[in-house]
């Protein structure tokens, strides 16, 4: 199979990036590429991939639970409010990813969320959606950034977001099932 794909001790052929890791197994059996609605997920996802930026994404996902307590459940309303004390208090906790600049970030990112209409920020990502395409044959035929995520963050940054950029949101696109890049082969892989 490859480089691309891994079978588990399962019999199940994964795409590669999984590895051994449980967690990663979970999270791509249960949650990547699957459909992702919802302002309040979405503003969780957005922020996640924004502290992920130079970081693997299982240093995210094993400190998600935290970000989750400490971010309100990325409540944007709430979020929005955040001060002063609470950045050095965000900046303190060794269980999330003490980025000022991404901090402050996902504080300002909740504000212009708070602003918007129910539903809005849900609409507007999957409005750049891209149509189907071809599934990957192999981690070469994936993708770092596309049209699709240059629009989208391109859009998102007009509107003043940050931690936003293409990458980013080509990870958020994946994630969030926005696009399917399960490799071919890859049990999930319709």
């Amino acid at each position: 199979m490859g480089e691309s794909l891994r079978t588990g001790e399962d019999g199940l052929a994964r795409c590669g990036w999984v590895g051994d890791d449980a967690e990663y197994r979970r999270y791509h059996d249960q949650e990547w590429g699957r459909p992702l609605h919802g302002d309040r997920a979405l503003f969780e996802k957005m922020s996640l991939e924004g502290f992920q930026a130079g970081l693997s994404w299982i240093t995210i996902l094993r400190k998600r639970p935290r970000f989750r307590e400490v971010f309100a459940g990325f409540d944007a309303s709430v979020v929005a409010s955040f001060g002063e004390d609470d950045v050095e208090r965000l900046m303190g906790d060794p269980g999330i990813i003490r980025n000022r600049a991404k901090i402050l970030a996902t504080i300002s990112n909740a504000a212009i969320v708070r602003d918007m209409s129910e539903g809005e920020l849900d609409a507007l990502m999957w409005s750049f959606a891209p149509v189907a395409a071809p599934r990957p044959r192999s981690f070469a035929d994936v993708p770092a950034t596309t049209p699709a995520s240059d629009a989208l963050s391109r859009e998102l940054r007009r509107r003043g977001f940050r931690f936003v950029g293409p990458t980013t949101m080509y990870a958020l696109m994946q994630s969030g099932g926005m696009v399917d890049d399960h490799i071919e082969g890859c049990f999930l892989a319709a």
